[in-house]
């Protein structure tokens, strides 16, 4: 077995946006910079991993790239349906409506530039968009770090973060604005923008974390069909099979060998990702505990 603690640690999200387009090499322009370090396997804030910062021969004027304009559009058919992700059940809100949170915003980028997100677009990291874990998708925030007062205008088009009780997790381009690229996070307060309006703040208190809660049922079901040809670790259930197969391109490029034991397991309109199989069940915990330590990914075992 392949010893998982080689494995680089991952973050389970990507993002889409409208591309910036590359400019010439001007006193204005921002070069991707190779010299940026990673963060040590393990580390649990801060930095960014060496293959997972921006790409080293663009250019891009990142200061040119404007807000994200709000404009209104159809909620997305299946991005929006209860999910479950790392044995936490997570309900999206169903319409736009006045939303304040605080928390720390991460950032990723080339390692899911181009990938699908839960939208369906591809992600681009010099786009102006963001991951929320429950918002509406699309929807519209004004993310403002609360050291600078710097705010900027994201569109959500995908899911995540799932790890770390990080509450957004931005794009490049979006993270450069504000000032939290080289820290790898920072705090922030994200607030509702509907398209017209002006922010849309929430008067009451800042909400509590949605309710974090296992998913009983789901599992039994799992348990009773079982899966044929060994052990296997659940690592969420999805209503969308797009969102599954999303989730699984993201685990598969930072799992690295074990990558290869995802699947995804089809019963009606329920989608679960799967690690597996494995012939003893000892074994499976092992991993299972691996998982765990390294990289705080609960999961559960199956048969």
């Amino acid at each position: 077995m392949k010893k998982l603690l080689l494995i680089a640690p991952f973050i389970l999200v990507a993002c889409g946006g409208q591309p910036a387009k590359p400019v010439a090499d001007t006193g204005d322009a921002v070069a991707a910079s190779p010299e940026k370090k990673s963060a040590p396997a393990g580390r649990r804030s801060g930095g960014f991993y060496l293959d997972d910062g921006p790409l080293d021969t663009i250019l891009v004027d990142l200061a040119s790239i404007p807000d994200a304009e709000p404009r209104t559009e159809p909620l997305h058919r299946f991005a929006n349906r209860p999910y479950s992700v790392l044995g936490r059940d997570y309900v999206p809100l169903s319409a736009r409506m006045p939303y304040r949170q605080r928390g720390i915003a991460s950032w990723y980028g080339r390692r899911y530039h181009g990938q699908k997100t839960s939208s369906g677009e591809p992600y681009d990291m010099f786009g102006m968009t963001a991951a929320h874990p429950t918002l509406p998708i699309p929807s519209y925030v004004r993310v403002t770090r609360t050291e600078t007062g710097k705010s900027v205008v994201v569109r959500i088009n995908d899911r995540g973060p799932f790890l770390h009780e990080r509450v957004i997790d931005l794009s490049y381009a979006a993270a450069w604005k504000l000032g939290i690229v080289d820290n790898g996070s920072g705090e922030v307060v994200v607030e509702s923008v509907l398209p017209g309006s002006p922010p849309m703040v929430a008067t009451a208190p800042e909400p509590a974390p949605l309710p974090v809660v296992e998913a009983p049922s789901v599992l039994r079901d799992v348990e009773e069909k079982g899966v044929n040809g060994g052990h296997y670790l659940q690592l969420g259930a999805f209503g969308s099979r797009d969102n599954a197969e999303s989730m699984k391109a993201r685990l598969a490029r930072d799992l690295g060998d074990l990558g290869d034991k995802l699947l995804i397991r089809s019963s009606g309109n329920l989608h679960r990702l799967q690690l597996g199989p494995w012939a003893d069940a000892s074994e499976a915990r092992q991993v299972a505990e691996q998982l765990r330590q390294a990289f705080e990914l609960p999961t559960v075992l199956v048969k």
